[in-house]
């Protein structure tokens, strides 16, 4: 098959750079890895790893970035806590 479709998606710089370096060490670009991985997909009908729901116990640790504190004294509370 031809390619001749293109996919963009956005990540933040640090990450991409970790994944380019990793990548690199492996003898692939960051295209190399979005071409198998989405072989990979068409193929198998599934992602190629396992995805996980939080656990509850873990679900206020993931929510408190996302939190607006309005005060010192919030951000204090939210940090003890």
């Amino acid at each position: 098959m031809t390619a001749d479709t293109i996919i963009r998606a956005r990540i933040d710089s640090v990450t991409k750079q970790k994944a380019v370096a990793a990548l690199e060490a492996m003898g692939l670009s960051v295209s190399d890895a979005i071409r198998l991985l989405m072989l990979r997909i068409a193929e198998e009908k599934r992602l190629p790893f396992e995805l996980k729901v939080p656990e509850t116990a873990e679900m206020p640790a993931l929510e408190r970035p996302t939190r607006r504190l309005d005060s010192g004294e919030d951000l204090f509370h939210d940090l003890e806590h």
